[in-house]
């Protein structure tokens, strides 16, 4: 079992807080198309060919994991060893009510090994698995003020933000330098 690493913040994100990390820098995110994600208000959760955890492989039983204990059960038989899928578990309700699911839990990642898929890779897998995806807010390069016009189209009532990766494949230890977050003011 493996954590799935950590998602820094953009560095204009309101919803940092001291003990987050910053971005060090967006040159990761100016070469090649990028994909905008929703960010989901969940449980981050790995799927992987054992089972599943949340975030932390150690954590503790609560009855709001039951149902993506359930879902994994259908996934993993069919993961190899060195495969993860890593999405939100949106069966309990956090900060945001979430209407209309298409299912309780969206999937953002697919590792194999040390490496995260390109996005259309994943999405193909995904479909393999029959794995419904977190909403897109935009595929295509980076532009000047394009952080900016996402963040203002917001509805920071009923999202919490944003995650931007690089739409092509990268090692899981470079996520500093290729994904990020932005995350509304209070979350």
């Amino acid at each position: 079992m493996r954590k799935y690493g950590r998602t820094f913040h953009l560095s204009h994100s309101p919803g940092a807080t001291s003990d987050d990390k910053i971005m060090p820098s967006l040159d990761g995110l100016k070469v090649g198309d990028l994909v905008v994600t929703e960010k989901m208000d969940g449980e981050n959760t790995t799927i992987h060919a054992g089972g599943c955890h949340a975030r932390s492989p150690d954590g503790r039983y609560h009855s709001s994991r039951d149902w993506v204990k359930a879902f994994a059960a259908g996934i993993s038989p069919h993961l190899a060893d060195d495969e993860r899928i890593i999405g939100e578990n949106l069966y309990a309700r956090h900060s945001i009510t979430y209407h209309s699911l298409p299912s309780y839990f969206l999937g953002f990642a697919w590792i194999v090994g040390d490496e995260i898929q390109s996005w259309d890779m994943t999405l193909a897998r995904f479909t393999e698995l029959n794995i419904q995806q977190v909403p897109i807010m935009y595929r295509g390069p980076y532009k000047q003020g394009l952080f900016d016009d996402l963040a203002k189209a917001l509805d920071t009532c009923q999202q919490e933000g944003f995650v931007v990766r690089r739409a092509s494949a990268f090692a899981e230890s470079a996520i500093p330098d290729f994904l990020g977050k932005y995350v509304r003011e209070g979350h």
